[in-house]
């Protein structure tokens, strides 16, 4: 796997209840750069969202591609990795919070929909683009950086993950 990430807490005590929650996150490279969705926070992120009780992971990232970015998947095969976040569960008491982010390598269609957004998503005004990998990185670094108290859970991930995928992806002008 090229990504295969720990962040937060590494062991956690037996006895206490881990909630976990399970995530998608589709990795889509074109010569543009690769699809990432904007915030107006200045943060960049990778598309892709919870997996629904109901779905399997394609199904969860087919959904969530469409509601982020309007596009629509044509493919999604190679698991290229995950991360492992875990910390103290902030919503319930001797609990702990797991949440495990699956990477997947796909393709998506030329043509762009109409996004779907949930409200938070709307209020941030998620913009789908494709970026180059080094310009992603930056931009995060600097948000991280100035780190605001309202700064996206997510951008501390997104940025190592982002940081892996360019090792990885040298000389292919991302």
């Amino acid at each position: 796997m090229i990504i295969n990430l720990v962040l937060g807490l590494t062991e956690l005590e037996h006895e206490k209840k881990v909630n976990v929650r399970e995530a998608v996150r589709g990795i889509v490279i074109k010569k543009d750069g690769i699809l990432l969705v904007q915030t107006n926070k200045g943060d960049y992120k990778i598309p892709g969202g919870g997996v629904k009780s109901y779905e399997n992971h394609k199904e969860a990232l087919s959904r969530e591609i469409k509601e982020e970015t309007g596009y629509r998947v044509l493919k999604f095969e190679d698991k290229i990795g995950q991360v492992i976040e875990q910390q103290i569960d902030s919503h319930e008491k001797d609990s702990y919070f797991k949440m495990i982010s699956h990477y997947y390598l796909g393709q998506i269609n030329d043509e762009i929909g109409e996004q779907e957004l949930d409200n938070y998503e709307k209020e941030q005004n998620f913009t789908a683009k494709f970026v180059k990998i080094d310009q992603a990185i930056a931009q995060n670094e600097k948000v991280l950086k100035e780190n605001h108290s309202d700064m996206n859970a997510w951008v501390y991930r997104e940025t190592l993950v982002l940081k892996e995928l360019a090792k990885c992806f040298v000389g292919e002008n991302l």
